[in-house]
């Protein structure tokens, strides 16, 4: 679970974080998906949506992680 991480349409999210479309399930990258479907914000636990424009599934690339969460789970602590 990291940042460049790839999910399926389907799957869940782990983390709370920011994924982007990088191309279909069937290997492909056309149709492009519309400008509010290549890039979503997931909560943990939600499912990962197909891109409905063209009713396909999607490979979704993670972007950003909320980074309390990770440094949570790894039970890392920061002093400033």
């Amino acid at each position: 679970m990291g940042i460049g991480d790839q999910y399926q349409t389907c799957e869940r999210s782990s983390v709370d974080a920011n994924y982007k479309c990088v191309k279909y399930t069937d290997g492909t990258t056309y149709p492009s998906p519309t400008s509010d479907e290549m890039e979503i914000k997931l909560e943990k636990g939600e499912h990962f949506p197909p891109i409905r424009s063209c009713d396909k599934g999607a490979i979704w690339e993670m972007t950003y992680m909320e980074v309390l969460f990770y440094l949570r789970k790894f039970n890392i602590i920061i002093i400033l």
